[in-house]
């Protein structure tokens, strides 16, 4: 293969192509062939400005691409390449609702979490949280997190110039103490990983880059408050490749009220969540049906926002970082856990969801999480394993 005239291909359409053009995300057919472009992209690109735009994900092997670039590379290397459109991704949350705020939020409650802190608060637990940012001069916030990485900015601090990072953070480890709220797990570390513009909108290459970052800095968990209608190879291979390095993806399923779901929550190796309302029966808006792991609370849900402050949202993306914390509690008591066991976990401790009329449980998939007897559980099964030994 002529990794020279590959890459110049690409030049020729990096030129021409404006700043925001659409883009593809192009995989090698042979490991080899794409150590060969890398070396020489490597190599080519300290002295071709140009090349520098590319971005490429090790994990699994990618480059990502003008699309007009692409489809010549395709037709000059159709043999050796496998090429996909980088489509868009959006975050999974109704719009803002009112101010406000409450020390103790009725979700964080709702999943017995305050009774779970004298097991576990979450420490030395990274969660890694691909979304639009985090405040950093929340005062709730400031303990609970670490510098993270901004994909759009790179070398900037991931702030968040939207609201919905900031508020999954404080739903996952707010620690404002007796003045402030608090989160789910509030002594985890929090690692935001900015892949999502102030319109909480992403290309799914930013979300293999934002994996691959979380794999790279051996993150534990990853919350992951969003999705998209289609199926991504190169998103579900990242999410396999996280899935084996033992790190557990939680996903939400989507608002659209429908039997179904997004990606990348339909993935086999995530967590699949639906959303609550506040009658602990499933949310109007919430996407079910079998794929479902687990729900959590997820409509009204008081958080941090921005400059400070506090505000309601609804969506599964609320009701993800919900079950992230909780997650987060367990593998602070059983950091060995696998994502396998901890899916096993929580759909084995999840308490029955109230039901609508007309619905019947089999249609919706899991139950309610519940940190207290997740905890519990994952007391007794390593209580269990260690007899076995």
């Amino acid at each position: 293969m002529d990794y020279y005239r590959f890459w110049q291909i690409l030049l020729d359409e990096i030129s021409a192509a404006p700043k925001n053009a659409d883009r593809r995300i192009v995989t090698f057919n042979d490991a080899r062939q794409y150590a060969g472009a890398l070396s020489e992209w490597r190599s080519l690109k300290a002295k071709t400005p140009g090349l520098r735009q590319v971005q490429v994900s090790p994990l699994i092997r990618a480059f990502f691409v003008p699309a007009a670039g692409a489809g010549k590379l395709l037709h000059t290397f159709e043999d050796a390449l496998c090429i996909e459109e980088d489509a868009r991704i959006q975050v999974h949350a109704v719009a803002p609702e009112k101010s406000g705020t409450s020390l103790m939020p009725w979700g964080v409650k709702a999943i017995h979490a305050p009774q779970a802190w004298s097991r576990s608060t979450g420490v030395h637990v990274k969660i890694g949280v691909i979304d639009t940012g985090a405040d950093y001069r929340h005062p709730d916030l400031k303990h609970s997190l670490a510098s993270g990485v901004n994909l759009l900015y790179r070398g900037m601090l991931p702030l968040d110039d939207n609201g919905h990072g900031t508020h999954i953070a404080g739903t996952l480890a707010a620690a404002g103490g007796t003045r402030g709220m608090m989160g789910v797990a509030p002594r985890a570390l929090l690692y935001p990983v900015k892949a999502f513009d102030h319109n909480g909108s992403a290309y799914v290459s930013d979300i293999v880059l934002g994996i691959d970052w979380c794999v790279q800095n051996k993150i534990d968990i990853i919350n992951m408050s969003f999705g998209m209608k289609t199926r991504s190879k190169a998103l579900h291979d990242v999410v396999i490749k996280a899935y084996r390095a033992g790190i557990a993806i939680i996903a939400s399923s989507g608002n659209d009220g429908k039997r179904g779901g997004d990606y990348p929550a339909r993935y086999p190796e995530t967590i699949a969540v639906g959303a609550l309302d506040r009658r602990h029966r499933v949310a109007a808006f919430s996407n079910r049906g079998p794929y479902i792991d687990v729900y959590g609370p997820g409509e009204g849900v008081p958080s941090c926002w921005l400059k400070e402050g506090y505000k309601e949202m609804s969506g599964t993306s609320m009701a993800t970082s919900h079950v992230t914390g909780a997650a987060a509690l367990l593998l602070a008591l059983r950091p060995g856990l696998s994502p396998r066991e901890l899916k096993l976990l929580l759909r084995r401790t999840a308490s029955p969801v109230r039901l609508r009329k007309g619905q019947r449980r089999a249609a919706l998939g899991g139950g309610a999480a519940d940190a207290l007897r997740l905890l519990r559980a994952g007391a007794r099964s390593k209580r269990a394993t260690a007899a076995k030994a």
